[in-house]
């Protein structure tokens, strides 16, 4: 059994980074998938169901701000793949994991480069890591209404950028990430 792996979040100042591992069942095709950055929110949900009702199997794991500041976005990205494989109910043959780098893992493991737009399974898995992380960006906007996390996801905008200089920096920001480095005023517990 191949599994697919990829993560969501790289790329925000704020909140974790998620991954997600999908094996897929050969017999039930899920039609429509491609990279979750070619798709519509509304579209993605909709896969997203469709890919937790008919895989063989699939885990979402995450890591969190403090781990990002930590170790660094791209390991803390790799821990994330590798909680995510270790919580499938079974061992994969083999592990196909998007981009350049892999997670350590007791598996056969492959990298792709632009893996998410070439392999159904890690197509999968970047569908579910990224509304796993949509999702948590939604909950934490209900603690942290002032930064906007509902319409942007973390991503530096425009309107998220303001708001950091207006507020500073919350809990859930990245402190390790430049623009959020350069305030020097981190406030703590803003809600």
């Amino acid at each position: 059994m191949i599994c697919g792996v990829d993560e969501a979040g790289r790329g925000p100042l704020a909140g974790p980074v998620y991954a997600a591992c999908v094996i897929l069942n050969p017999a039930h095709a899920i039609d429509g998938l491609a990279d979750s950055k070619q798709l519509s929110e509304k579209k993605r949900d909709t896969l997203a169901i469709e890919i937790k009702q008919y895989a063989t199997a699939w885990a979402i794991a995450s890591a969190s701000v403090q781990e990002i500041d930590q170790l660094n976005i791209l390991h803390a990205s790799l821990l994330a793949m590798q909680r995510a494989v270790e919580n499938l109910p079974f061992s994969p043959q083999l592990v196909l994991v998007d981009g350049k780098q892999s997670p350590h893992l007791s598996y056969p493991v492959r990298t792709i480069i632009n893996g998410d737009s070439l392999v159904p399974e890690i197509s999968a898995a970047s569908i579910l890591a990224k509304t796993a992380r949509d999702a948590e960006m939604l909950r934490l906007h209900q603690i942290y209404p002032l930064y906007g996390f509902d319409r942007h996801k973390g991503y530096p905008t425009k309107a998220h950028l303001e708001a950091l200089q207006q507020h500073g920096a919350c809990e859930i920001h990245r402190k390790s990430f430049a623009p959020v480095k350069a305030l020097n005023n981190f406030q703590g517990d803003v809600r």
